[in-house]
């Protein structure tokens, strides 16, 4: 069921909080012996939250719209009582979190059930899904492929029908990646408009949380759930809640939609570029934008990112270098040796290239690109050759998201079924814009080009099918 139909019924006395809870729970005892998408399972914590909605709906109480809807969080969220691993050996020997972090607490008050913590990437430096410590999330349409990361657990949990909502992180695209790998919609917000308060950080600058779900009706509700300004998160102050659940059926009138041309037509395998032209052709989006500088924004985003993180761990590089996944530490080594002047160059561009794509957004409303280039490659696998250059998987996943998160765009990524394996598109707008890239995105799901795809790789049985 999709959280929208949980909680109706569960509103309606249908079904019951506790029921709801106990499904997921048992799917989860099903099937993440192969996904390996969870490390944490808050199962007494999930029934007593499901206890007390079912006691408030009983008592005629208001229970929020996400009533009884299970979900689940990448580990870099805090929550109460488990230690906050960020992925990592080292965050293990912290104290438990004394508090959830806030968008647990918003989507808990709208009458959500929080069922476990996800596996992800060490600190969020990651776009495979592959953890050295706890193993890797795995693809839930073939689990011999990579989930995407940093948030491979989220994917993998609701690609794999374990929870209908789950929450993550992007820095880089690492909500976009593993929606395109795993075949869901995520939305990655605006810097700024949901809080990170109490989640563990990589790239300050550049972080921000958002939602996975399996329909844009489902996104948009616990979009809707966890939105409005943080005193705690010092970017996250502005901004009244802006619902946006009613807006979805406004359908395409009135928008200007464009294809992200240059940097975002080049470096494609061709199930990406036959995603894109899907979507395209749906909407009827004839012209292509050149985004000026593109491949100049991914470079300076690796700059920043990689200051950015060792900066924030140096103490634990210094003093736990061998408890980290060496190929993480050896990134985050060699961004402590960025020279400065460096660093001050990529800021400055990055200030220069949001005015510029800033600019285009006066004449159109949307921009078409791929979200990833490829589908879900193998598990391990190091290569790939990409305009006939043999190049580093990991490092290159992210080439067509690394520009739009590097200057804070809202992007929803929606699932294209192709087969075997379902690929991604990014739908981006301008900042705050979110419920135009989510009609967009509600009118390609309606138009059936968009779409969720049952998991092929995962049996009840916790197998795999053939």
């Amino acid at each position: 069921m999709t959280a929208s139909a949980i909680a109706a019924a569960v509103a309606a006395r249908k079904l019951t909080a506790v029921e709801a809870t106990d499904a997921a729970l048992a799917r989860i005892a099903a099937r993440d012996g192969v996904l390996n998408a969870f490390t944490d399972v808050t199962a007494d914590r999930a029934r007593a939250k499901a206890r007390a909605v079912d006691a408030a709906i009983a008592a005629g109480q208001s229970v929020g719209p996400l009533a009884g809807v299970p979900f689940a969080v990448k580990n870099l969220f805090d929550v109460e009582g488990l230690p906050t691993r960020a992925g990592s050996k080292i965050n293990r020997d912290r104290p438990p979190a004394a508090r959830d972090a806030t968008l647990i607490a918003r989507m808990e008050t709208a009458g959500a059930v929080l069922v476990g913590a996800l596996n992800m990437g060490e600190y969020a430096y990651d776009f495979t899904g592959e953890n050295v410590h706890d193993g890797p999330s795995r693809n839930p349409h073939d689990p011999t492929r990579m989930s995407g990361g940093s948030s491979g657990g989220s994917g993998s949990a609701v690609g794999g029908g374990l929870v209908p909502l789950a929450l993550g992180s992007d820095t880089n695209g690492s909500i976009r990646v593993p929606s395109s790998f795993c075949g869901i919609f995520g939305l990655k917000p605006t810097y700024g408009r949901l809080s990170r308060a109490r989640s563990f950080p990589f790239v300050a600058s550049l972080d921000h949380l958002g939602p996975f779900a399996r329909s844009v009706e489902d996104l948009a509700l616990a979009y809707d759930a966890m939105q409005g300004p943080d005193p705690d998160d010092g970017a996250c102050t502005t901004r009244a809640p802006e619902p946006v659940s009613g807006l979805l059926s406004q359908g395409l009138d009135g928008l200007r939609i464009a294809v992200a041309g240059g940097h975002f037509q080049k470096h494609l395998f061709p199930e990406a570029a036959e995603a894109v032209t899907r979507v395209a052709t749906a909407l009827r989006a004839t012209e292509v934008v050149e985004v000026p500088e593109a491949a100049r924004a991914r470079a300076a985003a690796y700059v920043i990112s990689t200051t950015e993180g060792a900066s924030l761990h140096l103490d634990r590089l210094r003093t736990r270098p061998n408890d980290f996944d060496p190929a993480v530490r050896d990134r985050l080594i060699a961004g402590a040796m960025i020279p400065a002047p460096m660093v001050d160059r990529a800021q400055k561009f990055r200030r220069w290239y949001r005015a510029q794509v800033l600019e285009l957004f006066k004449s159109v409303d949307v921009l078409i690109a791929p979200a990833t280039p490829c589908v879900a490659p193998k598990l391990g696998q190091a290569t790939f050759v990409l305009d006939g250059v043999e190049l580093p998987v990991r490092a290159n996943i992210g080439i067509h998201t690394q520009p739009i998160s590097f200057i804070g765009l809202p992007v929803v990524a929606v699932p294209i079924p192709l087969a075997p394996m379902p690929i991604g598109v990014q739908i981006i707008a301008a900042p705050w814009c979110e419920h135009v890239a989510l009609r967009v995105a509600h009118a390609l799901q309606q138009l059936g080009v968009a779409a969720a795809p049952a998991p092929r790789g995962v049996l009840e049985n916790g197998s795999r099918s053939a």
